[in-house]
């Protein structure tokens, strides 16, 4: 599938944003999810204004950031922890920012080389430590740690244990912090709705309705798609380089969108630094959005081998996972499948609005698929 770009049409800049603030689904592909386009608030006209914009379940607004320091706290410093933090520390020069992350004690007690090489690098780059453990600390301990900050961005997935992105957004919320970016990044869970596959994505309609219900602490959810690398994944089972076949989810035509961890990382520091400030709002990012027919294209030019095409059905994957109901990957495989949430139109998004370029999952594959 090929992305789709915005008019080039020789309109003025303004009218030009105003149309693709007004694309509707009929332009996009089938399976395609008709997102808002981020607009980019430098006084071109939209509707409603840039300077108050309404999610469809939260009022959005934009104000400045200018002049303002900011005490910034990463949840966690995994492969998208250490990635933001990186993004952030770009960032920070100009800004005044002050960057920490939140670790456990056993983490900066670990002898594993990766992981020291990890915390070297934080220290390096001159980022402070708060210590805790998600799954021990209570609510208020949380908040008391997040109350030295004004924004705190969570990193901690679903790895974290269940029950752990609620109990970090009650924290963020007792300890009233201006601003906090939960982990939301994946899927579009809103359209997915409660009842999926995947039950760990109630937890994140939970977070979202928290948030939505409360107007003190502002917040941005960034919608990033399946990180690339897990795409690839063997134990995934979509990409399977020794068998030389691709095992497309729900169908050929059914489409994902992908981001890297690294892109996901720059983009959330840029979202977190935009100008006008980003209130109360989603905003999707996306690397590449394909379909599985694509994939298997892809992976042909990359590999330069002759790739099978296999269609794992919905029907297929529901039965697996009733056979295995806690098998978290056959949740996903089931989730994805079905197609609804999990792509969106790459011309959309905020990387593309804001001309940023990033990782397509092309490029990707040809950085890390052996050559065959």
């Amino acid at each position: 599938m090929s992305r789709l770009r915005p008019s080039s049409s020789s309109l003025s800049a303004a009218h030009a944003a105003s149309e693709r603030l007004t694309t509707s689904c009929a332009s996009s592909p089938p399976g395609i999810t008709d997102v808002p386009t981020f607009c980019m608030s430098t006084g071109m006209p939209a509707s409603p204004p840039p300077e108050l914009k309404r999610d469809p379940k939260g009022v959005t607004m934009q104000a400045d950031n200018a002049n303002v320091k900011q005490r910034i706290l990463v949840i966690g410093a995994g492969e998208l922890g250490l990635a933001v933090l990186r993004g952030l520390v770009e960032k920070a020069v100009g800004h005044g920012l002050g960057i920490a992350v939140l670790l456990r004690q056993s983490s900066l007690n670990t002898q594993e080389p990766a992981k020291r090489a990890e915390i070297e690098e934080i220290r390096a780059l001159d980022i402070a430590i708060e210590t805790a453990d998600l799954a021990d600390a209570t609510v208020d301990q949380l908040a008391t740690v997040m109350t030295r900050y004004d924004m705190v961005i969570s990193c901690a997935g679903f790895a974290a244990g269940r029950g752990t992105q609620r109990k970090l957004t009650d924290a963020a919320l007792k300890a009233g912090i201006k601003r906090y970016l939960p982990w939301q990044f994946g899927v579009d869970y809103d359209l997915i709705g409660r009842g999926s596959p995947q039950d760990l994505f109630d937890e994140q309609l939970d977070v979202r309705e928290k948030l939505r219900a409360q107007q003190h602490t502002e917040w941005v959810i960034v919608s990033t798609g399946m990180f690339t690398s897990f795409l690839f994944e063997p134990a995934f089972g979509v990409v399977d380089l020794q068998g030389g076949r691709i095992n497309a989810l729900g169908s050929l035509d059914t489409a994902v969108t992908v981001t890297t961890a690294e892109d996901i990382g720059r983009l959330t520091a840029a979202i977190v630094m935009h100008e006008p400030r980003i209130v109360n709002q989603v905003v999707y990012t996306a690397g590449d959005t394909l379909t599985y027919a694509g994939l298997a294209d892809l992976v042909e030019r990359v590999t330069g081998r002759d790739i099978e095409r296999h269609v794992w059905s919905v029907a297929r994957l529901q039965g697996e996972l009733t056979e295995m109901p806690d098998d978290n990957l056959r949740k996903y495989r089931a989730v994805f499948a079905m197609g609804r949430g999990v792509a969106w139109d790459v011309a959309n998004t905020y990387n593309a609005q804001a001309g940023l370029s990033i990782t397509s999952a092309e490029q990707w594959a040809l950085a890390n698929l052996a050559q065959s």
